[in-house]
């Protein structure tokens, strides 16, 4: 008896049933058919200054088709937008904009009402949707920002410190804004509703001018004007003529410690790289542990004079713009942002002032290098260090001695690079190491301050 195959009508049938299961599987699984719902980025509760545009975010998978935004103030509604897109558009920003209307002159609360829809065929063709209502309080008051007092003068390369008040019953950020764009942290100072912060006159920056600056949460700016003396000081330029002792040792030696193939560079290619590539790589980290300021409320900033080594004499200054030389020619350049010290072989470091370690470790040219933070965004730092006595983290004391000097990094002679920074910019270290400047224009600033914040 023979037995029956399958005839070829089924196989065509499995194929076809086959294809339509794949083709519906298909489109559940496509943005066709997909079942997510639109997001709309914004924070339940904003606070808006009408001034500003608001800028609100839509995200979608299939893309957004339409969406209407509306505000209520509890008895009537006005509508904002009513946009329908062309094409399906998978992240659209609004910045959206009040109508002058006096709808808005009534409250200072509202609810705005969001509503999304994007392409998606789900739902019989009407597609996902979503509603979000979120708070909205409109201020269009700026913070009251006034200055109480300032170190009457800030000279290029060095420091300045300034207190002020800011007042606002919804405040975001307070700072202190210069002309090259650096914005200096403010520290709350004494009382409530009363900060102070150091700022730095770089020596890289021809001109300087700073405002005190507060934002609320509505997006609205006070600002006041700091009005110092401006003080020119001019550094030293030094043209260095380069020795070949000097680049096959001490640059040689370093090249090959820090670069990925030193085979590959020449002398010159060298210095080079231990002047501008590794010092930039360096300075680097030494802004990334000099950036933080302690946001702990102070009422006593005193600071002693920096006296870091005994006996120390001075052998290099500070912001000494250093041009390099090889057979007549200028090869490289860098600026020495700090004091070197020299007195003996491995002399004690110590520290003047107390602290906490923030960094200890080799870091390039710098060798053996310590970073101690001293609150208010100022640090010392320490290097060519031959052996520590601290580790990172340590609370330190005014006298102790944390370190050796050595000739680790760039270094030649046995001596001490010093330096002082502010919120991870180099300043003069002079002003730090003497007790009249000290006293004149920052502890006398932050007395001064006080007694007119008792008045109030």
């Amino acid at each position: 008896m023979k037995k029956r195959g399958i005839r070829p009508g089924y196989f065509i049938i499995l194929i076809l049933l086959g294809a339509v299961l794949y083709g519906v599987f298909a489109i559940l699984n496509s943005k066709m058919l997909e079942r997510n719902a639109p997001e709309i980025l914004i924070q339940d509760k904003i606070y808006w200054n009408l001034r500003t545009p608001l800028n609100i975010k839509f995200k979608d998978d299939s893309g957004i088709k339409f969406i209407r935004i509306s505000m209520n103030d509890g008895t009537n509604t006005s509508n904002l937008l009513n946009q329908v897109m062309q094409e399906p558009i998978t992240e659209l920003d609004v910045n959206l904009t009040i109508p002058k209307t006096s709808f808005f002159n009534q409250k200072d609360s509202y609810e705005m009402q969001i509503e999304a829809v994007d392409f998606s065929k789900w739902g019989f063709f009407t597609g996902n949707k979503t509603q979000k209502n979120i708070q909205v309080i409109l201020d269009t008051t700026r913070p009251d920002v006034n200055v109480l007092s300032h170190s009457y003068s800030i000279s290029k390369g060095g420091s300045a410190i300034v207190v002020f008040k800011a007042t606002d019953n919804d405040l975001k950020e307070v700072y202190v804004k210069t002309n090259y764009g650096k914005k200096f942290k403010a520290t709350p100072f004494y009382k409530d509703g009363y900060y102070a912060s150091l700022v730095v006159w770089p020596v890289d920056v021809e001109n300087f001018s700073a405002d005190v600056i507060a934002t609320d949460k509505a997006g609205n700016e006070g600002r006041s004007h700091i009005r110092y003396f401006l003080q020119n000081v001019k550094y030293k330029t030094s043209t260095i003529p380069l020795k070949d002792s000097f680049l096959d040792g001490k640059i040689s030696e370093l090249t090959d410690q820090y670069a990925k193939d030193p085979s590959l560079l020449s002398r010159l290619d060298k210095m080079k790289f231990i002047n501008e590539t590794l010092r930039a790589e360096n300075e680097v980290l030494i802004k990334n542990v000099t950036s933080g300021v302690d946001e702990t409320s102070i009422e006593n900033f005193k600071i002693l004079p920096f006296y870091p080594l005994k006996n120390g004499k001075k052998v290099a200054d500070f912001a000494d713009h250093r041009y390099f030389s090889y057979n007549g020619e200028i090869v490289s350049e860098s600026w020495h942002m700090g004091i070197d010290f020299a007195s003996v072989a491995q002399a004690s470091i110590v520290s003047s002032n107390d602290g906490v370690v923030a960094y200890v470790g080799e870091n390039g040219i710098y060798g053996l290098n310590i970073i101690i933070d001293h609150g208010f965004g100022l640090y010392s730092l320490y290097a060519h260090c031959s052996s520590v006595n601290v580790n990172q983290g340590d609370i330190v004391k005014a006298g102790q001695v944390i370190a050796n000097t050595g000739v680790s990094g760039l270094a030649l002679g046995d001596h001490l690079h010093f330096g002082i920074l502010v919120q991870s910019l180099e300043v003069r270290p002079q002003q730090w190491l003497d007790k009249k400047w000290i006293a004149d224009n920052i502890t006398s600033v932050l007395d001064a301050a006080k007694k007119i914040i008792d008045k109030k």
